[in-house]
C-alpha cells in the first residue's frame, strides 16, 4: 500500500491552526527547537519567522526616542478583486487569492503615502517583528551608497585595500562596485537546497542552522569569509551571492567604525522615524547577519521603502542623500543579468543590492527568501511591503503570482 503524502497549504498549514508553540508548557510535538532546525524548515518556520530572537541570538536596531513617522490611512474596500495572470500556467488569480497561494505572513500597501491596504496572518501582527532575510541585503547597499556619496569610500577601490583581511581571498582584487552589484567571480554557490553549498557552508559558520556533530569548520562570519576562493574573473556576470553582502557590510562597520546594527539604527531607523526597534541576527564575535538578519515590523519596511520612493526624504527631512537613491534606481548592466537566466526577471539588473525592473514603470525591490520583499513602483506612486513563509525559499517559489500581483494592484491605483 503506497503511503499518501499529505500536502499543506498556508491555511492547513497556518501557524495558530497547528498550535505551534502554544500552552504552557507547549505539548513535545509542538515545540519548535532551533537545534533541529525547525526555525528554518516548513510548515515549523511559518511560526519561527516572527519569532527568531527566541531560536537565534541578536542584536537591536535602536529607534531612538524620537517621534514615530505617523502613515496616514486610507483603507479601501476595492482592492482584494484586483484581478491578474499568472507568469507560469496562465491561471487567473485574484489579489484575495494570491496572498494564501504565495504564504503571505503579512503585507501592506501605501499609494502616494497613505496605508491603503495592510492585512496580518497566523502568528504575525502589527507589532510582530519578522524576519526579512535578503531584504536585509538593500539596507545595507543604500548605506554604502550613502558613504559613497560622502565620499568616504571608492567604488573603484579593491577590496583587499579595504578590508586586509580578505586578501588572500576570492574577493581581493574584486572592486567595491562588483561586490555591491554582484558582479564577483567567486566559488560560492546560492543553492537553498543543497546543504553543502557556499550558502550552507556560510549557514554552519553563521549559527543560522545546526552544526553537525564533529564540525570543524569556521564558527564565524569573520573567519568564514577569506576561505571563499575565486573563480573566473570579476565583472563579467552577475551572480546572487550573500557572502557579497556579508563583506559589504564588514566594510561599511569597518568604515563608520561602529558595528551594522547601530550604523542602521543611525542611518535609516532614527531619521526615519521607524516605530519599533528591530532586531538583527548576529554571529557568536556579534557581527550582524548583513545578507539577511534583519527583522523589522512590517511597516517599517513600509516607510524605508516610501523614502527611498520619496527620493530620500522621510518622516519631514532627507534621511539618504538624492544621489544614492538615484544610483540605485539607475540600475546596472542589463547584460550581466541576463546571463543569470532569471526567466521571470527579463531586462532587469541588480544594483547596490537592489533588483530594478525597468519593465514594470521603472520598478525596483529588495526581495528575500519565502517571499519577504519591499516593491516600489515610482509611476504608479505606490509601495508593496510584504513578509511571508513559503514553502519554497527561491523567489521562483513565489515571482509567478507575486510580480504581475504587483503590477495589477499598480494600475488599479493609478486608476484612481
Amino acid at each position: 500500500m503506497t503511503e499518501q503524502r499529505i500536502v499543506l497549504d498556508a491555511h492547513t498549514s497556518d501557524p495558530v491552526t497547528m498550535g505551534w508553540m502554544q500552552g504552557l508548557p507547549p505539548a513535545p510535538e509542538k515545540r519548535i527547537l532551533a537545534a533541529a532546525a525547525g526555525h528554518m524548515r516548513f510548515p515549523t518556520h511559518r511560526h519561527a519567522f516572527s519569532h527568531m530572537r527566541e531560536f537565534l541570538p541578536s542584536a537591536r536596531v535602536s529607534r531612538g526616542g524620537g517621534a514615530v513617522w505617523e502613515l496616514p490611512e486610507s483603507p479601501r474596500d476595492d482592492l482584494d478583486s484586483v484581478r491578474f495572470t499568472t507568469l507560469d500556467d496562465g491561471r487567473e488569480m485574484s489579489w484575495g487569492d494570491s496572498l494564501a497561494a504565495n504564504f503571505t505572513d503579512a503585507i501592506l500597501v501605501l499609494h502616494r503615502g497613505q496605508v491603503v491596504y495592510e492585512r496580518y496572518f497566523g502568528v504575525t501582527r502589527r507589532d510582530t517583528p519578522h524576519i526579512a532575510f535578503s531584504v536585509t541585503k538593500s539596507f545595507v547597499g543604500t548605506v554604502a551608497e550613502m558613504l559613497v556619496e560622502e565620499g568616504r569610500l571608492d567604488p573603484e577601490a579593491p577590496v583587499g585595500d579595504l578590508l586586509p583581511e580578505m586578501l588572500g581571498s576570492g574577493f581581493a582584487d574584486a572592486t567595491l562596485r562588483q561586490v555591491m552589484d554582484m558582479t564577483t567571480a567567486l566559488d560560492f554557490s546560492e543553492d537553498y537546497t543543497d546543504s553543502a553549498s557556499g550558502i550552507g557552508a556560510f549557514s554552519l559558520a553563521l549559527g543560522l542552522t545546526p552544526r553537525p556533530a564533529g564540525y570543524t569548520g569556521p564558527t564565524d562570519i569573520y573567519a568564514f569569509l577569506p576561505t571563499i576562493v575565486k573563480a573566473g574573473e570579476h565583472g563579467e556576470r552577475f551572480t546572487y551571492r550573500t557572502c557579497n553582502t556579508e563583506v559589504l557590510g564588514w566594510i561599511v562597520a569597518r568604515t563608520e567604525n561602529k558595528r551594522l546594527d547601530r550604523v542602521l539604527s543611525e542611518r535609516i531607523w532614527q531619521p526615519l522615524g521607524m516605530e519599533q526597534d528591530a532586531d538583527f541576527l548576529i554571529d557568536s564575535t556579534g557581527m550582524p547577519f548583513a545578507g539577511g538578519g534583519l527583522n523589522p515590523v512590517l511597516r517599517d519596511l513600509a516607510r524605508f521603502g516610501e523614502a527611498m520612493r520619496c527620493d530620500g526624504v522621510g518622516h519631514g527631512g532627507a534621511a539618504i542623500p538624492l544621489a544614492a537613491v538615484e544610483s540605485i534606481r539607475g540600475g546596472a548592466s542589463r547584460t550581466a543579468f541576463a546571463k543569470a537566466g532569471y526567466v521571470y526577471l527579463p531586462d532587469c539588473s541588480y544594483r547596490s543590492q537592489w533588483w530594478t525592473m525597468p519593465g514594470n514603470h521603472g520598478a525596483y525591490a529588495a526581495r528575500g527568501i519565502h517571499g519577504q520583499g519591499i516593491y516600489i513602483d515610482p509611476v504608479a506612486e505606490m509601495v508593496i511591503a510584504r513578509f511571508g513563509s513559503h514553502p519554497i525559499a527561491a523567489s521562483s517559489g513565489n515571482d509567478p503570482v507575486s510580480l504581475p500581483a504587483y503590477r495589477a494592484m499598480a494600475e488599479r491605483l493609478m486608476q484612481g
